[in-house]
């Protein structure tokens, strides 16, 4: 993978950062990030950094306690709530590394003593990527139980796609070793925070993508001169920064621009209404 390309994939995460989306927590040069591309190109040795040609996430067993119709939530902590307090963030992408819109994801886990709830919905939720395909997950960190180490339980979905059931894990844990299920490259990348930790985590779907050029053909005048788009100009160009309330067209069609940010490939106008809105 040359030099431009893997600038390209690491532009995702900052223009996901300057358009303010809430990013997930910066730990760089985790395994879980798939987002950040490994320096001097050399390939982590557990999840790959996204780029062409990487494998999807890996599936792992559903186990027992998975129960269907769970509610749509990000937060599963009540006020009550025993256990250390865990955020865990990311994104999901796809095979091109382009962000994931409206991928869902089916969290559960055991509560602070090591069970699961088979009679509700504690500690039990779904939640949807927004435009960027990032989420966020508030939690705590699941308790033990005999035969397994930490771990929380997933499925995720893009739109119209089959399903990746798979489970995340927490470094550094002893059971790490004695666990037969566990597999290193499901291991977030975790932090302290204060009293609470913050995790990260990126799913790569095997989802086909088509990557789109990082430049755009030049529009031509009569007399054969490239003409340049300016920021805020008339037509949508991947590079230019947009202000939140500029107008741009694209296909013929007028938008307005909902938030500051970045014009990144696969972000055009019809494509992400969190950031454009037909004027």
């Amino acid at each position: 993978m040359d030099e431009e390309t893997r600038l390209s994939r690491k532009t995702v995460l900052k223009a996901a950062l300057a358009a303010g989306v809430a990013a997930p927590v910066a730990l760089i040069g985790g395994p879980a990030l798939a987002r950040t591309n490994a320096a001097g190109g050399t390939a982590p040795e557990l999840t790959p950094a996204c780029h062409d040609g990487d494998e999807p996430t890996i599936e792992q067993t559903e186990g027992p306690y998975f129960k269907p119709n769970s509610p749509e939530r990000t937060n599963l902590v009540t006020p009550g709530t025993q256990g250390t307090r865990l955020t865990v963030t990311g994104y999901v992408f796809g095979r091109a590394c382009l962000p994931v819109n409206r991928a869902l994801l089916d969290f559960w886990q055991a509560d602070v003593n090591g069970a699961y709830d088979n009679t509700g919905y504690t500690f039990r939720g779904h939640q949807y990527t927004n435009a960027q395909g990032a989420f966020t997950l508030s939690t705590i960190v699941p308790g033990l139980y005999p035969g397994r180490t930490r771990h929380i339980h997933v499925k995720v979905q893009a739109p119209g796609r089959p399903i990746l059931t798979t489970q995340l894990y927490f470094p550094n844990e002893p059971r790490n070793n004695t666990d037969t299920i566990f597999d290193a490259r499901l291991l977030m990348t975790v932090r302290d925070n204060g009293s609470a930790k913050e995790a990260a985590f990126d799913f790569v779907l095997d989802v086909p993508q088509t990557p789109t050029s990082t430049s755009n053909p030049p529009t031509s005048t009569p007399t054969g001169t490239p003409t340049s788009t300016p920021p805020g100009g008339t037509s949508w160009a991947v590079g230019t920064a947009y202000a939140a309330g500029a107008r741009v067209t694209y296909g013929g069609v007028a938008y307005v621009c909902l938030q500051g940010h970045t014009a990144q490939p696969g972000w055009e106008p019809p494509a992400v209404p969190a950031l454009w809105r037909a004027a």
